[in-house]
């Protein structure tokens, strides 16, 4: 620990208080785990408190309410799965400014929604869970310094459709509504729908004949 860690938790023994801001992070963290292990309805400022180890009162002092609580716990959803994005965007080798790179990172964000769902049900249910979540997609009031959500990454890619040649620009408007959709159909078909027992091979399959589909309706 660096000296001014040091001298920090030397105070914060002295004083009984923990550094400004601690508290907060710290419920939030507790919110996501909650939210990852239970889904949205696990999220409450009671479980989050006895997490991190304050009194219930003390989350009051960092959110209004359980909702405030969630908004915040939806947001770092919200990062994880940008990450998830930007991570198979990164995988694509395509030729940049290629017909095949836009359509191979189209592709990529469609896998990785699918895979964030399957493999993080708790905190993709959680992304979902609040009132006017779209707002939140469209830009976080406490986003990243970026601003970029899941939703600026598909705009962005169908963006790069039209420039490499690969979408009709008079197609492009909203465009991205509508593959939100069908993948998020899928999504929801696979937690908590008939797909729930698919096999793995036969989901996979399945996949790719959705983004052929979604390539051929674009």
């Amino acid at each position: 620990m660096s000296e001014d860690g040091v001298a920090a938790a030397g105070a914060e023994r002295r004083s009984g208080r923990r550094p400004k801001g601690v508290v907060r992070s710290g419920l939030v963290r507790a919110g996501v785990e909650l939210a990852r292990s239970g889904g949205p309805g696990a999220v409450t400022l009671r479980e989050a408190t006895r997490i991190v180890g304050v009194a219930p009162n003390a989350a009051y002092r960092h959110f209004a309410d359980r909702d405030a609580l969630l908004n915040a716990v939806c947001a770092e959803a919200m990062r994880s799965l940008v990450e998830r994005m930007d991570h198979e965007l990164g995988l694509v080798t395509a030729r940049p400014g290629s017909k095949d790179r836009a359509v191979a990172r189209l592709g990529a964000v469609g896998t990785a929604y699918l895979g964030f769902a399957a493999s993080e049900p708790g905190l993709f249910d959680t992304v979902f869970a609040v009132p006017g979540h779209l707002r939140f997609a469209e830009g976080l009031s406490d986003g990243d310094a970026e601003g970029r959500t899941p939703l600026s990454v598909l705009s962005g890619v169908l963006d790069e459709l039209v420039t490499a040649g690969a979408l009709p620009a008079e197609r492009r408007p909203d465009a991205e509504f509508t593959v939100w959709s069908c993948v998020h159909g899928m999504a929801m078909l696979r937690n908590h729908g008939p797909l729930r027992d698919m096999p793995r091979a036969a989901n996979a399959a399945l996949a790719d004949a959705l983004f052929a589909f979604i390539l051929r309706g674009l």
